[in-house]
């Protein structure tokens, strides 16, 4: 008997890890979808891709949309995020740093973090420049392309990294390959400076700064992140850097004062 609940107990686990394989999958996709064309790109049974969808939509977990029978992200995830935020009033406090810094640098402000084993940008607010310098939220990125990567990680041993990001995210946008050794090395310098920044090296024009905010045992669990265009960037960088760590040490002051907690505890 016990052999048997084990049994169902591990089935439904594994459709529970598969219904969500098929949220995130949508997630990154950002657009519609037919259940065998999910069913394909994440290697999974059809049928099987086919019961959650259809018990996810019954759900409001998923909705049609596109035709075709495409499915897409459901408009009840929306008020299960809205309540999050309602709980966790954190985000407002995000939107106000945010806000604060691009309007201190006229430069686009970004609230980042890990998403996986890849880095993401959760919060944006985007400067006053009159051309567009921005990342699409929630869209997920190899680490070592971005400055926050460097920080993020910074808690891990060397094997810890090497194992954890996947080993063809080192391969950068322009076909280079960016040595493991020399990530690490510069995870290790961000860490003892508490700060990173770099020419951007998914495009040709913009310096990227990041600085960390802290959570418990004052590991990284988030970034403050500065995009600008490379020679403002050069020029200002310890005016840019000076008004990220402000910022993000405001952030946790404010949850520590107000929770008695650290920030993200």
């Amino acid at each position: 008997m016990d052999a048997i609940i084990d049994n169902a107990i591990g089935k439904r686990t594994r459709g529970l890890d598969r219904a969500f394989e098929i949220l995130d999958f949508l997630r990154v996709k950002r657009e519609p979808m037919k259940p065998n064309e999910i069913a394909a790109q994440i290697g999974a049974p059809r049928s099987s891709v086919y019961e959650l969808v259809n018990l996810l939509l019954r759900n409001g977990i998923l909705d049609y949309a596109g035709g075709e029978g495409r499915v897409f992200l459901g408009r009840k995830l929306y008020f299960l995020g809205s309540a999050y935020e309602e709980h966790y009033d954190f985000t407002r406090e995000c939107e106000a740093a945010l806000a604060h810094v691009a309007s201190d640098t006229g430069e686009t402000a970004q609230f980042c973090m890990l998403d996986g084993n890849k880095y993401t940008v959760v919060r944006m607010k985007e400067g006053a420049r009159p051309f567009r310098i921005s990342s699409d939220v929630g869209l997920s990125v190899p680490i070592p392309w971005t400055a926050s990567g460097r920080l993020l990680v910074g808690h891990l041993s060397d094997t810890e990294i090497r194992d954890f990001i996947p080993a063809g995210d080192f391969t950068l946008p322009n076909g280079e390959w960016l040595d493991p050794d020399t990530f690490i090395a510069e995870v290790r310098q961000a860490g003892r400076s508490g700060e990173f920044t770099f020419n951007s090296i998914v495009d040709s024009f913009t310096h990227c700064f990041a600085v960390p905010i802290k959570g418990d045992n004052d590991l990284c669990v988030a970034t403050l992140c500065l995009v600008s265009p490379r020679e403002d960037g050069l020029k200002k960088r310890t005016e840019y850097l000076a008004c990220l760590k402000s910022a993000a040490l405001s952030l946790a002051d404010n949850k520590t004062r107000r929770t008695g907690t650290a920030l993200f505890s």
